[in-house]
């Protein structure tokens, strides 16, 4: 809210139509809330985690409707990480640190180094002269011709809805986060370092206690569903018609998360899995705002109920967007 807002008319009707005073008060964090949802998303995940292992016992298919419901749970535990990792889900920094990073092991990612990354998500996203901190591959229309064969064969691929909710997630629970990016700080490649032995150590445990095999099957059928809903949900909160993108020199900090960061409005029981994280335009106005509060947020200024929500419905329209035409501020498909 205190970055430097443009003239641009658009910009000054955000500015002057959101309460400071209403995004302020729901900056602070409430811990029976925290605790109160740390309870009800680990423990029942705990309890499915068990489920699945006597269920695998009788057969996977058995196993797989109780997998896609844990994984619901997971996408929770993902948003509590999250939160810790802005600084938002506990009022203590040490309660949000220790959290993130026992939840981090849950979710194989490196609380310190995804803090980092998604720090620089938040600070360029829309920006389209600063893509590929935490973002999905986007190319705009004029980059995707002048690419060669091998590139836009390669986007197609990296944009291919299977490749994408399917095979993506997977690589980067378990492949991509057991390495730091080279601009790491030492702490966050210690971070990454940290996880990775304390995750062999889980692992060698949990092979000793119900083996490899229901090991490897139940932690991948549940990280495939929660990574392709989570990847799903990132996707929709960024690549939507109508969103914001804009060149570094005219960019702004207000209007690509009032513009670019959707209102995906969910079904009760998907939005309480999903930690609210469908006000993405009012996280990403201020991330400070716990999951918890961000439904009271959005309800409580006026201006905010101005803004159309993407449905579930809508949302799937999402699938066809695969280039940014800079021209006429668009998504469009390649055709």
């Amino acid at each position: 809210m205190d970055h430097n807002l443009s003239v641009d008319p658009l910009l000054s009707h955000i500015a002057s139509h959101i309460s400071k005073d209403n995004v302020a008060r729901f900056q602070v964090a409430s811990p029976w809330r925290a605790r109160w949802q740390l309870i009800n998303s680990i423990v029942p995940y705990a309890l499915l985690w068990f489920a699945m292992d006597r269920a695998l016992a009788v057969s996977y298919w058995l196993m797989l409707p109780i997998a896609i419901l844990a994984a619901g749970f997971l996408v929770r535990i993902f948003i509590i990480f999250h939160d810790c990792g802005h600084g938002s889900f506990f009022k203590s920094p040490r309660a949000n640190n220790a959290t993130g990073a026992i939840a981090g092991l849950l979710l194989l990612t490196p609380y310190r180094h995804w803090r980092g990354q998604h720090a620089l998500h938040h600070g360029t996203a829309g920006d389209l002269d600063r893509r590929g901190s935490g973002d999905i591959w986007t190319m705009t229309v004029q980059e995707y011709l002048q690419s060669t064969r091998w590139r836009r064969f390669a986007y197609r691929l990296a944009r291919n809805p299977i490749v994408l909710f399917v095979f993506a997630p997977l690589y980067v629970f378990v492949i991509q986060h057991r390495f730091a990016v080279s601009k790491a700080s030492k702490r966050e490649r210690m971070s990454v370092r940290r996880t990775n032995w304390m995750l062999a150590a889980v692992a060698l445990l949990m092979c000793a206690i119900i083996g490899l095999k229901a090991l490897l099957l139940i932690q991948l059928t549940v990280y495939a569903f929660a990574g392709a809903l989570g990847l799903w949900l990132f996707y929709v909160q960024h690549q939507f018609q109508g969103a914001y993108w804009a060149r570094s020199e005219h960019w702004n900090y207000t209007a690509a998360a009032m513009q670019g960061s959707s209102f995906y409005k969910l079904p009760r029981i998907l939005q309480w899995f999903t930690g609210n994280i469908g006000f993405h335009h009012i996280h990403h106005l201020s991330p400070r705002i716990p999951n918890y509060h961000l439904q009271r947020c959005h309800e409580a200024d006026p201006f905010f109920k101005t803004i159309k929500p993407i449905t579930l419905l809508s949302s799937l329209e999402c699938l066809t967007f695969r280039l940014w035409d800079e021209q006429r501020n668009v998504f469009v498909g390649f055709r």
